[in-house]
């Protein structure tokens, strides 16, 4: 990213900002990094604090409960610019993050996350409403970059966090979080003129007739998709060290899921500009189903195979819904994504929480092999969504 202030532009409805576009997507990209350690870490921080799965799964859920705070962070987004959100958010969440190995107990170690949780919200919800007025026509496009640079992101943190603990110690990983810091200098030079609200604010009158349409069939489809999206982020490299797994073999494993996630959130929006939303949201469910399946049942390198074109197609549907919720809210961009941000944060909290539990019980086998069976199940709620653009007045 330049180091040169990006003049204060009005873009029009069709223009494709591709400076300001990428400069949200490096800051995505570093901000995730982090919010993929705790992940990789999970297996040494049970060891450390004597967890069990559900308490581990805890861990993660209390990152997502702030997710409630979408909608409010939304609101304000579309009233009043929040970019400064979105510029210090990288610099907060690693500090946050890097301070894990810090804690004594699993309540200091809740504190924490929980806390967490709030910056990654404040980033969020701002941030593709922010691509989405920088993106013209070109809605697809521009969630399809961002969340790839989120995906690539979430890619290289488990590499990181596995290079950091083993060069540091999890005592010691805390240095990291100097690269959180740099990106927020960067954003900061980038971003702190730029407006992060619609050029034209809609009413929120206007949102009610689609709490049914749109929001209701969200709700299903989240809960239902994330059984198994948030079952492999959170739990396959503990998975895996159960299988025989090293700590390196656990974090390459993720890395190689999340790496893949990137090419289908660089593809699936764009995609769907051109196939349509539902068609891209039921060829991604039944894939998933498809490539679980296969990768529980095989061994060596036709499991890394599986788990590739699994995190492809797995973690392909969020740039499509994304761009369906900017589309049908086109002047409370912000508020809208922090509805859906709200609704998917609890689902993963919730499916956190149960993947969890039926893993302490019946093993981590048989949560993913049920958590492929839920994923067919969002196809009714997928096929329940609008198909045109609602007009807001």
């Amino acid at each position: 990213m330049s180091l040169e202030t990006v003049a204060i532009t009005q873009p029009t409805e069709e223009e494709f900002e591709t400076g300001q576009v990428l400069t949200i997507v490096g800051g995505h990209f570093i901000h995730d990094l982090y919010t993929s350690f705790l992940s990789p870490l999970l297996p040494l921080l049970i060891e450390k604090l004597s967890l069990s799965l559900t308490l581990a799964g805890s861990l993660t859920a209390l990152t997502q409960i702030s997710g409630l705070l979408n909608p409010f962070i939304g609101y304000l987004a579309d009233k009043v610019s929040l970019r400064y959100f979105v510029i210090f958010a990288p610099g907060v969440t690693a500090t946050l993050i890097s301070s894990m190995g810090f804690a004594p107990s699993y309540f200091a170690l809740a504190v924490i996350l929980f806390v967490t949780g709030i910056s990654v919200a404040a980033f969020h919800a701002p941030a593709p409403a922010m691509i989405g007025e920088v993106s013209g026509r070109k809605v697809g496009l521009g969630m399809s970059l961002f969340m790839a640079g989120g995906e690539l992101g979430r890619s290289a943190g488990p590499l990181l966090a596995v290079w950091a603990v083993s060069t540091w110690t999890l005592d010691g990983y805390y240095r990291i979080m100097l690269l959180g810091w740099a990106a927020t200098v960067v954003l900061y030079l980038r971003l702190h003129n730029i407006q992060a609200r619609p050029s034209k604010n809609g009413s929120l009158h206007a949102i009610r007739p689609l709490f049914k349409t749109l929001f209701l069939p969200l709700v299903f489809l989240a809960l239902f998709r994330d059984f198994l999206i948030s079952g492999i982020s959170v739990y396959l490299p503990t998975f895996m060290n159960s299988e025989g797994a090293s700590l390196w073999m656990a974090g390459s494993a993720l890395a190689i899921y999340e790496l893949a996630g990137v090419g289908g959130a660089l593809t699936s929006g764009t995609i769907s500009d051109r196939l349509g939303r539902k068609l891209i949201l039921v060829l991604s469910a039944v894939l998933s189903t498809l490539f679980v399946l296969v990768f529980l049942n095989v061994q060596g390198w036709a499991q890394a195979v599986a788990l590739f074109f699994l995190g492809f197609v797995n973690l392909s549907s969020m740039p499509v819904m994304l761009a369906l919720v900017q589309e049908q809210l086109p002047n409370n961009r912000a508020v809208g994504n922090g509805l859906y941000m709200a609704i998917n944060f609890m689902a993963l909290l919730l499916t956190t929480l149960g993947v969890g539990m039926i893993g302490d019980r019946f093993g981590l086998r048989a949560a993913f092999n049920w958590s492929a069976f839920l994923s067919l199940l969002s196809i009714l709620p997928i096929l329940a969504l609008p198909t045109t653009t609602h007009k807001q007045n």
